[in-house]
């Protein structure tokens, strides 16, 4: 058998979020594997009601786990980090990073009483890492977060580029800076393939630089009269800086509000990347001062219903309330299925005669990816062979595919389970990987075809009712069915209780049916199940979902 070079997303690649993508080399089925990033994509009421997160599925690996060598972490957002201490037993594999991401990589792992000792913190290109058949080395790369990095994987098939998360900003205020060079560099003796950012690829103008946003906000924060809140992701460690540098510009104290914001800021102080940021204060301390010099820095940009924002929307947090004349900023962009959680914080803080600004024109925001121009330059400067997008749904990957087309590169659309053979002078499917999503329901991992989360949502569609009925030796009913009702109108079209209703419709079935059926719980339970849906149908419009308790005596 001849050796194949394989490229298989596993998340993020017909979606933005759950990003874990799978390189090998070798005979095919053997193939030596390294993963690239395990992250996690997060859940909504509509479609996953309860569940407290969602990773994505891992079947394959787990069953090629002798062959895996190593696990890459680009940078340290939840969606390319957040699986790594649900699934590190499952693999096993030394986990790769660079300084900061390791500390939240180490974080993660603690919480799931993994050794931090598995994660092996490793410096940028030239520095090479051998996993196998293949080498892989870090490229330093800006975007929304500390020390992001693409990914240099050679191969005896070629190099392959993997360009995570990324965008061209030549002064990011905190992390590395675009650097041309290195990527011309890298890319001089040729490339295979180069696995790219698509996120923003329908943006068309050229991107802005993180320094580009500072003074507006500093002269907004003057110019507020009251309290100023504002909100981003804690990753963003560049923004929480600029935010909290223009606060200390408008004579303004720091307050760090919500977990996830302290802890950003302490692993970022801890590895030396957060230089020059201002001193904060406390909660209790900042009671006791002037409104007009105080700037909240909190968590809950995406309106996560927990967070210090919604709190804080609510009325209150940690004995702090926003009133009339506040300042409430949203610098960050709202990721697609969040509007509403957004919007309803917005309204809320506006109840309470807070101004709300949002990064409506890009004045107070800038995103952390390439857009449209930034995409095709990085095709110029790399010239791949083949350009396969990734970080993107669907409609972003086929695009993405047509910019590369415009400057004449051949690519493949590849999405989640498909994998891609890259041996050869032209890019073949190779097979397709049944893959899908596993959840986190409290601290519980089950399938996404499990019908856990189905029959939660047909419960929320139609309410819930049980029927109890009990039958003694005899095979005689014990007294009539009971039934107890959630989710369901009280009363219905005869102004009679929908209970009592129910009730007299299974009691007449119950006193007519033969011993024959009384002795046969699965035909007793159908028939109880099916009478007491078209009851409540009958008298409020609703087949509610119906569980039917048969006891027996004896």
């Amino acid at each position: 058998m001849t050796d194949r070079l394989i490229y298989l997303p596993l998340g993020g690649a017909g979606e933005i979020g759950m990003n874990a993508y799978v390189y090998g080399y070798g005979q095919p089925g053997k193939e030596r594997l390294i993963v690239v990033d395990l992250g996690v994509t997060f859940p909504d009421m509509d479609g996953t009601p309860g569940v407290d997160l969602i990773l994505p599925d891992i079947a394959w690996l787990k069953e090629r786990k002798a062959q895996i060598d190593g696990i890459f972490i680009t940078h340290a957002h939840e969606d390319h980090v957040g699986a790594i201490g649900h699934y590190w037993e499952e693999l096993g594999a030394p986990v790769y990073a660079r300084p900061f991401t390791a500390n939240i990589a180490r974080r993660k792992l603690d919480e799931h009483g993994h050794p931090a000792s598995v994660v092996k913190v490793v410096g940028v290109y030239p520095e090479m890492i051998k996993c196998g058949p293949m080498t892989v080395s870090y490229l330093p790369i800006s975007h929304s977060i500390p020390e992001s990095a693409g990914l240099l994987i050679d191969t005896p098939e070629g190099r392959v580029l993997h360009s995570g998360d990324f965008k061209i900003d030549e002064t990011p205020v905190v992390g590395d800076p675009w650097n041309e060079a290195l990527w011309e560099e890298v890319s001089k003796d040729g490339v295979k393939a180069l696995v790219c950012d698509s996120t923003n690829v329908f943006s068309r103008d050229p991107g802005r630089s993180e320094s580009t946003i500072g003074d507006a906000i500093t002269d907004m924060m003057k110019e507020a009269s009251g309290m100023v809140v504002a909100t981003t992701f804690a990753s963003n460690i560049a923004r929480l800086k600029t935010l909290a540098l223009a606060a200390q510009k408008a004579d303004r104290s720091v307050v760090l509000l919500g977990r996830a914001m302290r802890r950003m800021v302490e692993a970022a102080t801890e590895v030396g990347i957060l230089k020059g940021f201002p001193s904060v204060v406390s909660p209790e301390d900042a009671l006791q001062m002037p409104r007009e010099n105080v700037m909240l820095l909190v968590t809950g940009s995406q309106g996560e219903r927990r967070a210090a924002s919604a709190q804080l929307a609510q009325g209150n947090y940690m004995g702090i309330k926003l009133k009339d004349g506040d300042t409430f900023l949203f610098s960050s962009k709202t990721i697609p299925g969040n509007e509403r959680g957004v919007i309803r914080i917005m309204n809320q803080l506006s109840e309470l005669g807070v101004d709300v600004i949002d990064d409506a024109g890009g004045k107070y925001h800038v995103s952390g990816h390439a857009n449209r121009p930034d995409l095709a330059r990085l095709h110029q400067i790399t010239k791949p062979q083949t350009l396969i997008p990734m970080h993107g749904e669907h409609r972003h990957l086929r695009e993405h595919v047509k910019l590369g087309a415009e400057a004449g590169l051949s690519g493949i659309v590849a999405v989640n389970g498909m994998m891609i053979d890259l041996s050869g002078n032209q890019p073949t499917v190779a097979e397709y990987i049944d893959t899908g999503r596993t959840y986190l329901d409290g601290s519980v991992q089950v399938g996404a075809m499990d019908g856990i989360v189905r029959d939660r949502i047909r419960m929320a569609l139609n309410g819930h009712m049980v029927v109890t009925l009990i039958i003694d030796e005899n095979d005689e009913p014990l007294g009539d069915p009971w039934v107890e009702v959630m989710g369901l109108a009280e009363t219905g079209r005869n102004n009679a209780a929908l209970v009592d209703v129910v009730e007299e419709d299974l009691s007449q079935f119950v006193n007519r049916a033969n011993a024959k059926t009384l002795r046969d719980d699965v035909k007793l339970e159908k028939e109880l199940k099916t009478i007491a849906r078209k009851s409540a149908q009958g008298e409020i419009g609703k087949k509610p979902e119906v569980t039917v308790i048969v006891s027996r005596l004896g």
